[in-house]
């Protein structure tokens, strides 16, 4: 009973201390204020002396081994949460809050997925009906004359010149997802153009190639690093759409704040997307111009898709604890009732 008591009564401030604990892991502890600094060391000192009962008293080992953990977190975030290098956050943001954030997201990257998924299956029919139709879709100068395959025409270049041609591409893809992502502050108009357009582009040049069949290569050409591509493209687009809803749809909260609020979301996003983006390019580079068969083309896009789905399911959820509290606390930000509408 002793026990029971012991836990009832510090549960509330354990959860108080993991949620700020989260906060400072996605912000930094320069984000807190005063009173959030005090209640981060107050919670602090007052775990320690928890721990310090918890093993006098021969308690639970679990309780003491979650106590422990959770007196450590804090450790580290009073005595050397300033000292966070840049590697620290990258390997922070690409492990737990870029992941998070894109299931956070989810439903603005999916219109963004769906968009691209209609407009290139439209053009894709329209162009295979009339090859001419390629010019409504895409402009005159992008249509390409087809004589050979996607492979051929696109990794003819020497092999030496992988570095410099991964650059390149790494450069552009990241100009396009920068472009969505600042496509929001025209309430989204902006982003919702590049998102179609990357769509329509896609489904007419599968279509131009198809008709004078190098369809398959077409597709396998692209599988090694277009998964990753692809859906960078529509998480930028979210992200976009997240800033626009800051603007379009306040919500409750004052427009400043919930654009404030939706913009270190979108940023999250954004950071992320350039991390894909090198991935990308990299392969783009160095593994896609390789001379492989289409089916193993087609299996190194089936594998990175598998890999993006799994690290997008699982990366970044917290540990459900023994006592009712997750290792990544609970959010905060704006107060319920006051946040944006996303």
């Amino acid at each position: 009973m002793r026990e029971a008591r012991f836990v009832d009564h510090g549960r509330p401030r354990w959860a108080a201390l993991e949620d700020l604990l989260a906060r400072v892991d996605r912000r930094g502890l320069r984000r807190l204020d005063a009173d959030d600094l005090d209640a981060l060391a107050l919670g602090y000192r007052a775990a320690t002396s928890d721990l310090a009962v918890a093993r006098a008293r021969s308690y639970d080992a679990r309780l003491v081994a979650y106590l422990n953990r959770l007196v450590g977190r804090a450790h580290a975030r009073v005595y050397a949460g300033t000292n966070a290098g840049g590697w620290s956050k990258a390997i922070g943001l690409f492990a737990r809050d870029f992941p998070r954030e894109v299931r956070r997201s989810w439903q603005a990257i999916a219109l963004c997925v769906l968009i691209t998924a209609v407009t290139a299956a439209l053009s894709y029919r329209a162009t295979m009906a009339d090859p001419v139709n390629a010019y409504a879709f895409v402009p005159a100068s992008e249509v390409p004359l087809v004589e050979r395959s996607l492979h051929d025409s696109n990794f003819g270049f020497d092999r030496a010149f992988a570095p410099a041609m991964s650059t390149m591409i790494i450069a552009n893809n990241v100009k396009v997802a920068a472009l969505a992502f600042a496509g929001g502050i025209t309430a989204g108009i902006l982003t919702l153009y590049i998102v179609g357009s990357n769509g329509l582009m896609l489904g007419t040049l599968g279509a131009l190639f198809a008709q004078r069949g190098f369809g398959a290569d077409f597709w396998a050409t692209i599988a090694p690093h277009g998964v990753i591509e692809l859906f960078a493209i529509q998480v930028s687009g979210g992200a976009g759409l997240i800033l626009a809803a800051g603007i379009v749809r306040p919500g409750r909260a004052r427009r400043v704040d919930a654009l404030r609020a939706n913009a270190l979301r979108a940023l999250t996003l954004v950071l992320g997307v350039a991390g894909m983006l090198v991935v990308a390019g990299t392969i783009e580079g160095f593994v896609s111009p390789q001379r492989l068969s289409i089916d193993v083309r087609l299996a190194i896009g089936a594998l990175t898709a598998i890999a993006l789905g799994g690290y997008f399911t699982f990366a970044g959820r917290g540990l459900k604890s023994a006592y009712g509290t997750t290792a990544c606390g609970r959010r905060r930000g704006i107060p319920p009732g006051r946040r944006p509408n996303v």
